[in-house]
């Protein structure tokens, strides 16, 4: 039977969207989605990105369907209001509160830490408005050895966690991931995981590609060995074609 498909929720880099294709988000794929909407599906673009940086990614690579929800930096929620985004609320300001008051709590130990690690790795350290340690690193091994620190200090802290695409890290307060927000916006919309399309190729999409929270998951054939073997135990697709042509593959499977 074909699934009952009223959410879905997309990954960007890597997952829709190639960066030095002639095309980074194919036609097909975004007539697809347009298609989908027409028919009351709500798309959702589920990225590590900050708002202002993705809305220069799509601009720059033509999109011309817009999301009916983007999570941006794995965790905030802003909806599509008449050709722009507005903050999802009480989510958005509790959002905001919870992380800067585990922030708060720990910045001596949170400083001590960043200057460990700035003393010790040739990786870029920094703070921005949502972190106060971000890492560059110049390696994937590089990133390996300062994760697998800042996941020992996490074990003793037990709302913040690390999370990591390729080369770059944040760190975050438990409660709030890119699985968390889908599931909120999923109750903003009356919606269950039953009805929900999840898909990502990176380990920051971990906490979404779960069956508790997006039954219907799916990696393309560029995901990560770790987020294969996630999605596979899940009981998701393991797409033949990489990027947007794989979430179609899946969207297919699914769909039949």
């Amino acid at each position: 039977m074909p699934a009952d498909i009223r959410l879905i929720s997309t990954d960007f880099d890597g997952t829709i969207h190639e960066d030095f294709a002639h095309a980074p988000v194919p036609e097909v794929f975004q007539t697809r989605i347009g298609e989908l909407q027409k028919r009351g599906v709500t798309w959702v673009i589920n990225t590590g990105r900050d708002l202002a940086s993705l809305m220069e990614s799509i601009g720059r690579a033509r999109v011309r369907v817009l999301p009916d929800f983007v999570v941006t930096v794995e965790r905030e929620i802003h909806r599509h209001v008449r050709g722009h985004y507005e903050a999802v609320e009480p989510w958005h300001s509790s959002c905001r509160d919870d992380h800067a008051g585990l922030f708060q709590r720990y910045s001596q130990e949170l400083r001590a830490l960043f200057s460990s690690l700035e003393g010790r790795f040739d990786a870029t350290f920094y703070d921005d408005s949502w972190s106060p340690l971000c890492v560059i690193a110049r390696s994937n091994g590089q990133m390996d050895a300062i994760q697998d620190e800042l996941e020992t200090f996490c074990e003793s802290v037990s709302e913040l966690v690390v999370v990591r695409n390729d080369v770059y890290l944040r760190l975050s307060h438990r409660r709030y991931s890119k699985g968390t927000a889908l599931q909120e916006i999923q109750r903003l919309l009356g919606l269950s995981a039953a009805q929900t399309f999840a898909a990502g190729d990176h380990l920051n999409d971990l906490p979404m590609l779960r069956r508790e929270v997006a039954h219907w998951l799916v990696t393309p054939y560029n995901g990560l060995p770790q987020v294969k073997a996630q999605v596979q135990a899940e009981g998701g697709f393991l797409a033949l074609q990489s990027c947007a042509a794989g979430v179609l593959e899946g969207l297919d499977r699914f769909s039949a």
